[in-house]
């Protein structure tokens, strides 16, 4: 198995660990990112929280509501260069694809690509290759999301690289909804609540609890208890409604809400980041 330096930064930028752990645990995992990642868990590592940022480099992020304000949505269009994602008719091509998505609700991404791009006689797939033509950059429209609720909010964060948007159950104020977006967005929640979070997301964390205590040196016999407090807590920092607000440590996401307004909560979102 040829691990590569390339391999290497790519483990080093999603996890955060160490170039030389990263390298170990890739070799150990015979390439397999998936598997290295446990692995540097395992071990004790620092491993970036949210694990559904996609494998992208450049390109834009952004994020707007529709007319009703009662869908948010997400398009995500990548590039190799930073310099092409500065590029303002680059983001013009995005902002239009976006504009698309809203009026079409296409239910896929494949849907989307397969759109008509205004009066340009091409669909939306078309038009990526003719900018490749122009721009000679690899381009792909990687990322299609929505959110629908009675009220979201949709959060672009300075430099088109990260969005979020919130769904809430009612109308809330636009300070408090632009609060929890940005929650969102810096935080990197991996669900809304502990009923969101998956049983294979919840079985990992438990695993990695116990190997985690068993290196420590814990007894085996408490290593179970150890790794259900550990997911107690995994649930508290991963889970966007029982995070510490960031604004005020005090309180979970879910009471900044309900100290706005007694029947307000989120009851979806999404995420994507580029960094």
């Amino acid at each position: 198995m040829n691990i590569t330096a390339a391999d290497v930064n790519k483990l080093r930028t999603i996890t955060g660990a160490g170039m030389m752990d990263c390298k170990k645990a890739l070799v150990e995992a015979e390439g397999d990112f998936d598997a290295a990642i446990d692995l540097l868990r395992k071990k004790g590592q620092k491993v970036a929280a949210n694990r559904s940022d996609r494998d992208a480099t450049e390109g834009v992020v952004l994020a707007k509501s529709n007319g009703d304000g009662k869908r948010g949505t997400i398009v995500v269009l990548n590039c190799e260069t930073d310099f092409v994602a500065k590029n303002d008719n680059f983001v013009q091509v995005a902002n239009t694809i976006l504009d698309i998505a809203i009026a079409h609700k296409p239910a896929t991404l494949d849907e989307l690509k397969a759109l008509p791009f205004g009066d340009s006689g091409m669909n939306i797939n078309d038009k990526i290759t003719e900018e490749i033509g122009k721009i000679g950059e690899k381009l792909d429209l990687s990322y299609y999301g929505t959110v629908d609720a009675e009220m979201v909010f949709c959060y672009n964060h300075p430099g088109n690289k990260l969005a979020s948007v919130v769904g809430f159950n009612k109308s809330a104020s636009e300070d408090v909804a632009k609060d929890v977006a940005m929650q969102a967005a810096a935080m990197a929640p991996v669900a809304l609540d502990e009923s969101s979070v998956s049983e294979e997301i919840k079985q990992k964390e438990i695993e990695v609890g116990k190997e985690q205590a068993i290196n420590e040196g814990k007894p085996a016999d408490m290593a179970e208890k150890i790794a259900m407090g550990r997911l107690n807590k995994f649930m508290k920092e991963n889970t966007l409604l029982n995070q510490e607000f960031i604004k005020d440590g005090k309180m979970t996401v879910s009471q900044y809400m309900k100290s706005a307004d007694k029947d307000l909560t989120a009851t979806g979102f999404i995420r994507f980041s580029l960094s």
